[in-house]
């Protein structure tokens, strides 16, 4: 049962993520969420349009969720966006996803993710990074491993693996090419200050 709202509350914070909010205003902002939420269990071809989005892309971790309902509360004006914690997770999430994915994909000879299914190192080892996150003060961070660690604890998803409550493809990818178009970004801006304006040429 969990899977199938799980499901539901992803395609309607997915879509309403990507599509542009066309200068609504709050109250439409919810309007429009809700409406999103109740069209993902339209039926197609006898299953849902959620349904049929999990079919394409399987349950999303549990940080993948809290960090999209972060984002829609940004969006509703709820919370203030925290462009620096949202930074070191953006890091964080491509880091892990860079020690998992290679090794499933078989192109390493560790296989990180068979750890998760008897997690107690992983579990210490994000204990740590919580702690050092708390120090660093990024609580977007923090609130994501929480609740991927206690919703693991509570058993809510129906995967035994700890990895499968930390990182999902999507999220990873998303990280990923959103700190590749920072960095291109950043050096771009860089390149402008050290080159400095360009002298005019007198003729």
């Amino acid at each position: 049962m969990i899977s199938l709202w799980q499901a539901h509350l992803s395609f309607a914070m997915i879509i309403f993520l990507v599509i542009p909010s066309f200068g609504l205003s709050r109250v439409w902002r919810i309007a429009l969420l809700l409406t999103l939420l109740a069209s993902s269990f339209i039926p197609l071809d006898g299953i849902s349009l959620a349904a049929y989005l999990r079919s394409h892309m399987d349950d999303l971790a549990i940080t993948s969720l809290v960090f999209m309902g972060w984002g829609c509360l940004c969006r509703l004006g709820v919370l203030p966006p925290a462009q620096r914690d949202q930074t070191g997770v953006l890091i964080l999430f491509a880091v892990m996803a860079l020690v998992l994915y290679p090794a499933t994909l078989g192109l390493s000879d560790l296989d990180p993710y068979r750890r998760g299914f008897s997690p107690r190192p992983l579990l210490f080892v994000v204990a740590l990074l919580t702690l050092g996150l708390f120090y660093l003060r990024n609580y977007l961070a923090i609130v994501l491993l929480t609740s991927a660690t206690l919703a693991f604890l509570a058993g809510i998803k129906p995967s035994h693996n700890y990895w499968d409550y930390l990182i999902d493809p999507l999220l990873g990818l998303y990280c990923g090419l959103t700190l590749l178009v920072v960095g291109t970004r950043w050096t771009y801006r860089r390149f402008i200050t050290l080159r400095g304006p360009i002298p005019n040429e007198s003729v």
